[in-house]
């Protein structure tokens, strides 16, 4: 028997709830593998589900993306072994902890090239930006040269959403809450960034684009950037919807969307992206690609012992992280 920390919520609220607790961890099942961390991914999802925005079954673990060895490999997993490096993004939740059992479908081997804590902050956030970038078009297509509005252009998902956009030709306005991280979102490829709080983005965005507007608007924001996320896509324009930092998007009436240039409106998650091993897969070895051969760098600015996961929330929900956060077993 492996005896292993993780944290636990016995409720949902604040990070007051996030608990620390003694597991054992038994061997893995048909379909499973044992993975004993090396680093954990800390994503925005994970406030939500602490939150109970996103409600779990009580008692729940926490944590969707990590890396580590393979210690185990169950009946019928074909793809891994033991003593493999590997990184996932995956559900069930329950990546923050020292050693868990969990389902092999999602888990990839980690190239020799991408170390532990890369591979931690790099899954979730980077198969989220190749499935917006890569499936997440609008009607007319992009092509390079096109802009494109990417919200919280300096976190985890926006600094590689930037490089990425880069590489494919694209021009990305970011936005940003501060003068400092829209200088890191510019470093790191956007061709503009917005500070929100000093700058109308939407004036900004007509400004650039010579009045047309961007054909796509990723928006992780939700509820505050809504109205303005609308009003800054040309005709014909997409907005995606990937996420909701400040709050549900309230109902609104589809007419709207006819009346400001006939858009289309998606509100996507990357679970139903990698609901097959193979899609996975193919997602995972776009990402490896782009990260190996430097064409996307991950930004990891934060690094938290496991223990220190109430503070780990705290900076993460107070908008106080920029890049990629992680903690350390």
């Amino acid at each position: 028997m492996v005896y292993s920390r993780a944290v636990q919520i016995d409720a949902f609220g604040g990070p007051e709830v996030l608990r620390l607790v003694e597991t054992r961890v038994g061997d893995p099942g048909p379909g499973e593998v044992r993975i004993r961390h090396h680093a954990i991914g800390l994503n925005f999802i994970d406030v939500y589900q602490r939150a109970g925005l996103y409600a779990l079954p009580l008692p729940a673990r926490l944590g969707m993306e990590g890396a580590g060895v393979i210690e185990a490999v169950g009946e019928g997993v074909t793809h891994l072994a033991v003593g493999d490096r590997v990184a996932y993004a995956a559900q069930p939740p329950g990546s923050y902890c020292d050693v868990r059992v969990m389902p092999a479908m999602n888990v990839c081997r980690l190239p020799d090239a991408i170390d532990f804590e890369t591979g931690a902050a790099m899954m979730l956030k980077g198969l989220t930006v190749q499935y917006l970038l890569k499936h997440c078009r609008p009607v007319e297509g992009l092509q390079p040269g096109d802009y494109v509005l990417f919200h919280a252009a300096a976190g985890g998902v926006g600094l590689i959403a930037c490089q990425w956009a880069r590489a494919l030709g694209l021009r990305v306005i970011g936005t940003a809450g501060t003068d400092e991280k829209c200088a890191l979102a510019r470093a790191y490829g956007a061709q503009h960034c917005v500070n929100y709080r000093t700058h109308d983005f939407v004036q900004a965005v007509r400004e650039i684009t010579a009045g047309r507007g961007v054909k796509v608007v990723y928006d992780s924001v939700g509820k505050d950037t809504w109205e303005d996320s609308l009003d800054c896509l040309a005709p014909f324009g997409l907005l995606v919807s990937f996420g909701n930092a400040s709050g549900v998007v309230p109902p609104f009436a589809p007419r709207v969307l006819a009346q400001k240039g006939s858009l289309y409106v998606t509100r996507q998650t990357l679970f139903t992206h990698i609901s097959s091993r193979e899609r996975t897969q193919a997602m995972a070895d776009d990402l490896f690609a782009v990260v190996t051969a430097g064409q996307v760098r991950i930004h990891i600015a934060q690094r938290f012992a496991l223990s220190e996961v109430r503070a780990a929330h705290e900076a993460l929900q107070g908008r106080q992280t920029v890049g990629s956060s992680v903690l350390l077993p």
